[in-house]
């Protein structure tokens, strides 16, 4: 009788529960997209946020499914592109008339659906709609400005991987207190406070090299953009949490879905636009 061969064991997923080598190579590749389109044309940045968060938008909506909410992909999709796209060419104002817009026919699309149910599903596609879509509306405003839309775009995604990279080293060399263990077990306040010197030292840096900007401004930047990525990374957690899910899909190897990349981004996203417009 043969001997059976041992299966070689597959990679381990690290202390924080990543398989780290993926998790950088997917990383590294993302960065250069971005920067590859916003130093390129700008047009292609806004392009790729599309395609990205038309990704997000189907992941949610399949998500969302799970726990009883039946949202219509089409309005979503075109609802999507429509607010991307104006915030592009018309910025805030055009922006928020085409969700207006998008959630008129998320409504009016359900009707033929019945009443059972349709406040839940309606609702749960309004949720989505100010979530994913008009979040991300505020990182194509960022590249508005002809003279450092760029360097603003860049400000702001430094500051939010800052504060990953920052409280994920913390957080496993550290962390033993957790900051929320009943939403998101592995978070820490070590890695919290990991996360703050991090946002606070890229949100510095940028304003001062990138926007020949006042340090003082990005100190600021970079402490409302910890607090709002933190905010963003639980407040996903809960989504999955509540759907009984643990990510959003497998699309990206080492970091889960697309949505599981994009939490703190999009809670970013206002914040950094805002305090850009005022201090920069």
């Amino acid at each position: 009788m043969g001997v059976e061969s041992t299966p070689a064991p597959s990679p381990s997923p690290s202390r924080a529960g990543r398989n780290l080598p993926a998790a950088i190579a997917v990383g590294v590749g993302l960065g250069a997209l971005i920067l590859g389109s916003l130093f390129w044309q700008k047009v292609l940045f806004a392009f790729l946020v599309l395609a990205v968060v038309l990704l997000a938008v189907d992941e949610m909506i399949k998500a969302l499914r799970t726990g009883g909410a039946v949202i219509p992909r089409i309005p979503l999709f075109v609802g999507t592109a429509a607010m991307l796209v104006a915030a592009y060419f018309g910025g805030p104002m055009a922006l928020l008339v085409a969700m207006a817009l998008t959630v008129l026919a998320t409504i009016f699309w359900r009707m033929p659906g019945g009443s059972v149910g349709f406040v839940r599903d309606t609702s749960a596609g309004v949720f989505l709609i100010g979530y994913v879509p008009l979040l991300a509306g505020f990182a194509i405003l960022l590249v508005q400005p002809e003279a450092d839309g760029p360097q603003r775009v860049l400000t702001f995604f430094l500051v939010v991987v800052a504060s990953d990279v920052g409280g994920y080293a913390a957080g496993v060399l550290f962390g033993k207190h957790p900051m929320a263990p009943t939403i998101s077990p592995k978070k820490s306040w070590e890695g919290f406070a990991g996360s703050t010197l991090g946002c606070i030292g890229a949100g510095i840096g940028s304003v001062v090299w990138l926007l020949d900007g006042h340090w003082w401004a990005g100190a600021i930047i970079g402490a409302v953009a910890v607090c709002t990525a933190t905010v963003g990374d639980l407040g996903e957690s809960m989504i999955k949490r509540d759907l009984g899910i643990k990510d959003m899909s497998n699309l990206l190897p080492g970091h889960g879905g697309v949505m599981d990349r994009l939490d703190s981004l999009l809670a970013t996203a206002p914040a950094v636009w805002l305090l850009l417009h005022l201090l920069a």
